[in-house]
């Protein structure tokens, strides 16, 4: 059954998947394997702990100030010294507050990449382990997007969990601590009845409006996979001069996801609203009490003024606290879409006891190979053939009769459904999927070149070999005419999927790969069926170079390119109509031979064409 994505912005509500993420962020924070990132966690938090306590010491300071000038304002013989000595402790414990912050910061950082980083290859690592039926159904813009907006997530619950969340609620605690002892439990009931009332009402307001940033997400990704997709098929919309359509679909992305901006700043602004009607009233109840104390008597200036900066700075970290927890639901959303994707199981694994292909000829089989990627529509029906080591079999056949799926099955991008495929007498399925594909080099119809140099893209089928063994490949695969004529030679960029490249030169690039690689069985999936005749011709002496010793599958549409296999097998439907070398299909005059027949008058009526236009 194919695999289908996920939404990535579906919330996080399953109980069971909200404790995986706490497992996971808490893993990640306390790596097993490193010692080093633990005793960082451990430092953090102690100069967490230090800076809150600093800073609640900040306000009784300024208190005892106030308390110092009010008498000094009656009494000339106040102790001057005193009063400044307690506004360089008040000034040295902010300073002193702040510098702790900064350094648990600066201690967690590492600690906090670590984590991002290491979840970040763990999802590029699944990525490539994922099915290639997967990878034809996903969109590359909304993929993209999925996995950034994970990973700046789990950032920012890393970040405003442990920087945030977690030292605020220390402090709400010191400071109705500190409340009750000097000044009675009212002061320390409306403090923390009104910090009750700001998280419930930021709790509810957040939940309803939660639908319009996920709805403003969903649009963003929308307008960046059309975007992604468009520009991916930049030369289809020159050719068809659907350059106004295709604004215009990116224009009516951007335009659903203005609406949403647009409702999701309304509803912030009508939330940030509420927060600060919801502490003017905790302050003026808690400042109403302190009046009334100085007014009786029972409190001092220094103390009304102790009261009100301890509210001060207690609201200010619970005004960032709205945003931290809307970012940190926000960010579980996202996390969400990208643990969603190491959820995606892979089609095709190793087997519990795989093990590596060993080492042979190259030998190739097929035993009565079955086939479909629907069950309801079968693309190979028992298909059996065999490679002797270093020779050379076609498969040839109309087009949809099941040709390229062999090379797919081959590499075991997908798993038969019946007979078995062995390589040197093993069965593919009971070998690890990496020692097979080393075990084989293919250069197909399509190639796709990384946007690097030449010299890069040669080197990529053996990232460890050396200039030498590189150029000697490219020689190989008759690249250096095209080499010497560059200015920049091997270190000319190639451009995205290689598009500086012309057809027959990105061939000779993907021979030149192949070749490094020393492969034992070589697999040619058309490789010259989108170039012209006179290309074509030049490319098959490289093909025979990389053929040369080699145990060669060739998938070809074109009978002019296989007539001196060993064996040539004819698909039709899925099964093995004919089979034999090429004077013997002939021969029989049968589909083989329909097909040649049908190919050479194709080619005869070219070369007319040719002619009469010269």
């Amino acid at each position: 059954m194919p695999i289908h994505f996920p939404p990535p912005q579906r919330e996080a509500r399953d109980p069971a998947k909200r404790r995986r993420f706490a497992t996971e962020l808490l893993g990640r924070l306390w790596p097993q394997q490193r010692a080093d990132l633990r005793g960082r966690v451990v430092v953090a938090i102690l100069f967490l702990i230090c800076a809150k306590l600093i800073n609640v010491s900040v306000p009784y300071l300024y208190k005892r100030a106030v308390d110092l000038l009010d008498i000094a304002k009656n009494d000339n013989h106040a102790p001057l010294l005193a009063v400044l000595g307690l506004v360089l402790a008040y000034g040295m414990a902010r300073v002193g507050a702040q510098a702790f912050g900064e350094a648990r910061d600066a201690v967690f950082a590492k600690v906090a990449q670590a984590a991002i980083r290491d979840l970040a290859l763990d999802v590029f690592n699944h990525m490539h382990a994922l099915s290639l039926r997967f990878h034809l159904e996903r969109q590359t813009g909304g993929l993209s997007r999925v996995i950034e907006r994970g990973t700046k997530g789990i950032q920012f619950v890393l970040q405003f969990m442990t920087f945030n969340i977690v030292p605020t609620i220390f402090e709400i605690f010191l400071v109705g601590g500190i409340l009750w002892v000097l000044y009675g439990w009212e002061f320390t009931a409306i403090t923390v009845g009104a910090i009750a009332g700001y998280i419930a009402f930021t709790l509810l307001f957040t939940e309803w409006r939660t639908k319009y940033r996920r709805e403003m997400n969903d649009e963003d990704q929308r307008a960046n996979t059309r975007a992604v997709d468009s520009l991916l098929n930049y030369e289809t919309v020159k050719y068809f001069t659907n350059e106004a359509h295709e604004a215009r679909r990116f224009d009516e992305a951007l335009s659903r996801y203005e609406q949403a901006a647009v409702k999701s700043q309304v509803t912030l602004s009508a939330l940030n609203l509420g927060q600060g009607f919801i502490i003017a009233i905790g302050l003026i109840g808690v400042m109403a009490l302190a009046a009334k104390g100085v007014r009786d008597g029972a409190m001092t200036l220094g103390d009304f003024v102790m009261v009100n900066t301890y509210l001060i700075q207690l609201y200010l970290p619970l005004n960032f606290l709205g945003f931290a927890y809307r970012e940190i639901k926000q960010g579980l959303v996202d996390m969400e879409a990208m643990f969603n994707l190491l959820d995606v199981p892979a089609e095709v694994q190793d087997a519990p006891d795989a093990m590596p292909l060993a080492p042979g000829p190259g030998a190739v089989e097929f035993d009565a190979v079955d086939f479909a990627y629907d069950p309801r529509r079968p693309i190979l029906q028992s298909v059996s053939f065999r490679i002797a080591p270093g020779r050379k079999l076609a498969v040839v056949g109309a087009s949809g009769a099941g040709k390229s799926t062999l090379s797919r099955l081959l590499f075991r991008f997908y798993d038969i459904t019946g007979g078995s495929i062995r390589v040197d007498g093993q069965d593919i399925r009971s070998v690890t999927q990496l020692s097979l594909r080393q075990a084989i080099g293919i250069v197909p119809q399509d190639t796709v070149l990384f946007n690097d140099t030449i010299a890069y893209n040669i080197a990529y089928g053996r990232p460890e070999a050396s200039e030498a063994e590189m150029r000697e490949a490219a020689r190989m695969a008759q690249l250096e005419p095209l080499i010497e004529r560059l200015p920049d030679g091997y270190q000319t960029m190639v451009g995205e999927r290689g598009l500086k490249l012309s057809g027959g030169e990105k061939q000779r690039v993907a021979i030149a790969r192949a070749l490094l690689k020393r492969p034992r069985v070589m697999l040619f999936d058309e490789a010259t069926s989108a170039l012209d005749t006179h290309t074509e011709r030049e490319i098959q002496q490289a093909l025979g170079n990389a053929a040369q010793g080699v145990t060669t599958l060739v998938i070809a549409h074109r009978l002019s390119t296989v007539v001196d296999a060993d064996e040539i097998v004819v698909l039709e439907a899925g099964r093995v109509a004919e089979r034999g070398r090429h004077e013997t299909l002939l021969a029989l005059d049968g589909l083989y031979a329909r097909l040649w027949r049908r190919q050479l008058e194709a080619a005869e009526a070219e070369q007319r064409l040719v002619a009469s236009t010269v």
